[in-house]
C-alpha cells in the first residue's frame, strides 16, 4: 500500500529516509550483529549512539555548555510535576494559560504550591496568545511557565513573555526543532518528541546547570530529580533506547536539510500554502488570530458539523489521514511538522478546493 499523508498531531509523520535507514539497520546495527532494540544501554555501541544524538542536538540549537541535555521518560505530562518539584523553592510560580496543556501543567503545579494565573486566552477558546508584555509577576515567584506552541488550538508565541528577570520554563513539544531558538532565554526547555523528532516515549529537557540541585521539594521521587538524571547522563535506569536512536537519526536528517534556519523556511512555505487557501476560501475558515498562527498545527472548520464529518471521511479515503480536530475545537486540524513534505500540503489544498466546489 502507498504511504498516506499523515496529518496527525502526534505520534506524527517521520522522515521517510530515517524510517528506511532504521529498517536497514533493524537486524544488524553497524556490524554489531544485533538490533538497537536489543542492545544494552550500558554497552559501548549504545553509549556512542546517545552521545552522538546529544552532540547533534547541541549543534542544531547552539546549546551552551552550561545547559544539560537529558533524554527522559514520562512524556511532557510527567514534566508538569517535575517542574514544580525541582524548581518551586518559594512554593510560588506564574502560569500563562494558552490551551489544554498549559492548563494541565497549571493544575499540576497547584498540588505543590501556589500557581498564579498571569494571563489567559480561555475567553476566546484559546484562539490567540495574550499580551505578555507587562504581567503581574511578583518577586517571590520561582519561575514563569508557558506552552510555546499550542498543538490543539494552533497558536504560537512569536514574542516570549517579559518575565521581569524571572526564570522562563517552556514546553516546546509541538514546535521543537521547527525553527531556531535561543536557549539562553530560558531556564528550562522541554518537549515530548512524538511530534517533530521521533517515536513517542522520550521527553528531551534542556536545563540550565545551576537549576539542577539537591534542593528539591520534599518527597520528590529519586527518578524525578533532575540531579539524578543529570549525574547519570540520562542512564540512571534503562532509557527508551530505540526511540533515542531514532531521534538521533532525525537530528542528522535536519542537519542534512540545512539546519534550523532551512527548516523554518521550509515550514513557513508549507504553512503559507494552507493559510493562504483558508483566507480566500468561502467554505473553510482558520480558527486562530492571524498574528498568533502556528507553523505546525493548523485548525480549521466549515460552518456545519455534517460538512466537517463529510470532509474528514472523504479526505481519509483519499489518503489524507488524521485530520479530525480536537474535541474542544471541533472541525479539522492539519499538523504539518518538519517531516511533512510540501507536496503533502499542496495536495491537501488541492483536495480542499475540489471538495469546496462539489459541496458549495
Amino acid at each position: 500500500m502507498a504511504r498516506v499523508y499523515n496529518f496527525s498531531a502526534g505520534p506524527a509523520v517521520l522522515p521517510e529516509e530515517v524510517l528506511k535507514e532504521a529498517a536497514d539497520e533493524m537486524l544488524d546495527y553497524k556490524g554489531s550483529g544485533q538490533s538497537v532494540m536489543e542492545m544494552s544501554h550500558r554497552s559501548k555501541v549504545y553509549d556512542a549512539i546517545i552521545k552522538e544524538a546529544e552532540k547533534d542536538l547541541r549543534d542544531l540549537l547552539n546549546i551552551p555548555d552550561n545547559y544539560k541535555v537529558l533524554f527522559l521518560q514520562g512524556g511532557a505530562s510527567q514534566f508538569f510535576a517535575e517542574v514544580p518539584m525541582n524548581l518551586m523553592k518559594n512554593k510560588k510560580a506564574g502560569y500563562i494559560l494558552t490551551g489544554q496543556w498549559a492548563k494541565k501543567a497549571f493544575a499540576e503545579a497547584k498540588i505543590y504550591g501556589e500557581a498564579v494565573e498571569l494571563a489567559s486566552s480561555a475567553d476566546k477558546t484559546f484562539s490567540y496568545i495574550p499580551d505578555c508584555s507587562d504581567l503581574a509577576i511578583t518577586d517571590d515567584m520561582d519561575y514563569v511557565y508557558i506552552c510555546e506552541n499550542n498543538t490543539i488550538y494552533g497558536t504560537k508565541y512569536k514574542t516570549l513573555p517579559n518575565t521581569k528577570g524571572k526564570l522562563l520554563v517552556s514546553d516546546v513539544s509541538s514546535c521543537f526543532l521547527s525553527e531556531p531558538m535561543d536557549v539562553t532565554k530560558y531556564g528550562v526547555v522541554y518537549g515530548g518528541v512524538q511530534k517533530n523528532i521521533g517515536p513517542a516515549g522520550v521527553v528531551i529537557a534542556i536545563i540550565r546547570e545551576d537549576l539542577i540541585t539537591d534542593d528539591v521539594l520534599e518527597g520528590t521521587p529519586t527518578m524525578l530529580k533532575w540531579k539524578t538524571q543529570s549525574d547519570n547522563d540520562s542512564l540512571y535506569n534503562t532509557p527508551p533506547c530505540y526511540n533515542i536512536y531514532i531521534c538521533g537519526k532525525v537530528f542528522k536528517w535536519i542537519k542534512k536539510m540545512g539546519g534550523l534556519s532551512a527548516m523554518k523556511e521550509h515550514n513557513e512555505k508549507k504553512a503559507k500554502i494552507l493559510y493562504d487557501f483558508l483566507d480566500e476560501s468561502k467554505m473553510f475558515k482558520g480558527t486562530v488570530r492571524k498574528e498568533d498562527r502556528s507553523l505546525m498545527n493548523v485548525p480549521f472548520v466549515t460552518d456545519s458539523e455534517e460538512l466537517n464529518a463529510k470532509f474528514i471521511k472523504e479526505a481519509s479515503e483519499a489518503g489524507f489521514v488524521n485530520l479530525k480536530g480536537h474535541r474542544t475545537v471541533g472541525g479539522m486540524r492539519a499538523s504539518i511538522y518538519n517531516a511533512m513534505p510540501i507536496e503533502g500540503v499542496e495536495k491537501l489544498v488541492e483536495f480542499m478546493r475540489e471538495f469546496e466546489k462539489k459541496n458549495a
